[in-house]
């Protein structure tokens, strides 16, 4: 007879499974343009059709997708969007950002963003757009490799050593600039606690130059960055050290504000 704890526990992990499985497949149809059918599913997720099928039929009982019967395609609905506004109401660090960001993106005519770290990524859960006809591009809720970008590396400089000496070895390549030697990422990590703000030299895009710094939190810890980003062709290597001032300036006036909040 085979131990009950052992199936328990058997069944644990295939509930685990299940879950991962189906919040993978939530969010690959939250980020597709298109509405996309199980075929198309089952290839991006390398997941059997049937498996896909069975986590589909769930999520349309439960609200978060919706079958289109005459192509056999399937969406994400706005019940995940609802979600996501539940939680944006609590993050009182984007209401705490809105007059530094204003002002950051009045005086260097440059996109604003607002990130959070995330794992190995920066969230931007806020930005604003700079008036100039060429400019930046980036989505609310988009996300990029953290230390890749300046917003990223502004967080990532005060996580610690020990996660930062793990990460040192987790790096790819993502343009001819990225920063991918482990000794080379620390020592950037280095000069960002130094100066106090972080720069993106075409990291991620390689013709976008970025430059952030970190937010504080109540308790002294890095919750956040701002910086802004740019067309390298305006962002000129000897500009950084002022812009590295305007961002530091727009980051002091938020974690003042959350402190005092």
């Amino acid at each position: 007879m085979i131990p009950l704890a052992r199936v328990c526990r058997a069944g644990r992990r295939d509930m685990n499974n299940t879950l991962i499985k189906g919040l993978q497949l939530l969010e690959f149809l939250a980020r597709s343009k298109t509405p996309l059918g199980v075929t198309e599913l089952a290839a991006g997720l390398e997941l059997g059709k049937s498996n896909v099928h069975r986590l589909l039929q769930a999520l349309v009982e439960v609200g978060y997708a919706k079958k289109n019967e005459v192509r056999g395609t399937y969406q994400a609905t706005l019940k995940l969007w609802e979600l996501g506004t539940a939680l944006e109401g609590k993050l009182t660090i984007k209401a705490a950002a809105r007059d530094a960001m204003e002002r950051l993106l009045s005086k260097t005519r440059e996109t604003v963003h607002l990130s959070l770290l995330d794992g190995d990524e920066v969230v931007y859960i806020h930005k604003l757009d700079s008036p100039e006809p060429v400019r930046a591009y980036s989505e609310i809720g988009g996300r990029a490799p953290a230390y890749c970008v300046a917003t990223g590396k502004a967080i990532l400089a005060w996580q610690g050593e020990s996660h930062l000496k793990g990460l040192s070895r987790r790096l790819t390549r993502h343009t001819g600039n990225t920063i991918i030697k482990p000794a080379e990422f620390l020592h950037e990590m280095e000069r960002v606690r130094t100066a106090g703000y972080a720069v993106n030299r075409g990291e991620w895009r390689e013709t976008v130059w970025g430059v952030a710094s970190p937010i504080m939190g109540a308790e002294g810890s890095v919750i956040a960055a701002i910086g802004i980003s740019g067309p390298a062709a305006r962002i000129k290597p000897t500009m950084l050290k002022r812009l590295g001032a305007d961002v530091m300036a727009a980051a002091d006036k938020v974690s003042s504000q959350l402190v005092g909040s």
